[in-house]
């Protein structure tokens, strides 16, 4: 797919940004601008990996790892700005854009890590990298390199690696679904109220912003409030309404369980058994120990232990403060147990 030079034109990102400190100039920024960008980034990247994989020469730390660690600088500086917003401020134009990439962005991905001629230059240097003459950075750039590309599959054989790219491509997808159904049922929530009593114990601003938001949604004279963090937390901190608190917890923790269009339980499943096929056929027993092994974690076993050092301590601690809610309540005369939509409410009570 080529891009045309009307595309690039006024696109920020076929551009030196003209900022101070070369902040990312968003309101310049258009959602026209975003695809032509990936695909041109695509390109360019493919060429470059094309030109290491290829170069005839014998592979040196210079012509194959620092070649492939600057590469990509158009498709990694359009990425940052998209990925970001996706994942704190999209919309469903952003989100129709991430469905057409995901296979795109996937397909690509592979062709890098699954090239044989590319990782056979950095097995050579791997294996040979104590004649390398090479400083600590360098050496720890050639180990992340190496270590990357067998872990994506480049050890693994032809129909090995034909059925990883079909289960990264799949997962993707999945993963990209998984969070668009939680998106949609988190923006097309409200709790709509119609009676001023029901607003008791929240403040003037919070009171405001839900009449603004009842205006946005052609419901003038109601109140509405949503599952987006500025709008539930405060809900959950200040209404005295225990009936209506429940409500917006309950149906924040259920986005992608209730059963319909945006439910997310049999994409859960699929996904599930892509991990662990995915790790298995890397040499890992669970999907858990393949990701872990790259993180200051290094595997479950170290969870755990970790989590069962620091359970009593919590548990303690979160005993000590059910005790003084429950206490508060019942000081209230509140005749019920202390549950999850009752935390921040009497929490606020005893600062």
């Amino acid at each position: 797919m080529m891009i045309s030079c009307a595309q690039k034109q006024g696109n920020p990102f076929f551009e030196d940004y003209d900022t101070p400190y070369g902040a990312v100039p968003f309101d310049k920024i258009s959602i026209e601008h975003y695809m032509p960008a990936f695909v041109e980034g695509m390109n360019q990247h493919k060429l470059e990996i094309d030109a290491i994989a290829l170069n005839e020469e014998a592979p040196t730390f210079e012509n194959t790892i620092a070649a492939m660690d600057y590469s990509g600088e158009l498709l990694n500086k359009v990425s940052l700005v998209f990925f970001n917003l996706t994942s704190s401020h999209t919309n469903d134009e952003m989100q129709a854009i991430a469905q057409e990439l995901s296979p795109l962005l996937s397909e690509h991905e592979d062709n890098i890590r699954l090239n044989a001629s590319l990782f056979k230059r950095i097995e050579s240097l791997y294996k040979d990298r104590a004649n390398l003459d090479l400083n600590t950075e360098q050496q720890r750039l050639l180990e992340k390199y190496y270590k990357n590309f067998v872990r994506s599959g480049a050890a693994l054989n032809e129909s090995q690696q034909e059925r990883l790219r079909q289960i990264n491509k799949e997962a993707a997808l999945l993963t990209l679904q998984y969070s668009d159904n939680v998106l949609k049922e988190t923006n097309v929530y409200r709790l709509v109220i119609d009676n001023k009593e029901d607003l008791s114990g929240l403040p003037q601003a919070v009171v405001d912003a839900a009449a603004e938001a009842a205006v946005d949604a052609d419901l003038s004279g109601k109140w509405v409030f949503t599952l987006h963090n500025p709008s539930r937390l405060p809900f959950l901190q200040y209404a005295d309404n225990r009936q209506l608190r429940e409500k917006i917890l309950k149906a924040y923790y259920m986005r992608g369980d209730n059963n319909n269009e945006y439910d997310n339980k049999d994409i859960v499943r699929k996904l599930v058994n892509l991990r662990v096929e995915k790790a298995q056929m890397l040499g890992y027993n669970t999907f858990a120990e393949y990701v872990l092994e790259e993180t200051m974690a290094k595997n479950p076993k170290n969870v755990y232990d970790f989590l069962d050092g620091i359970w009593p301590k919590a548990l303690q601690q979160a005993q000590k403060e059910v005790k003084e809610l429950q206490q508060l309540i019942d000081s209230e005369d509140g005749k019920f147990k202390l549950e999850a939509w009752d935390w921040w409410y009497y929490a606020e009570k005893l600062r």
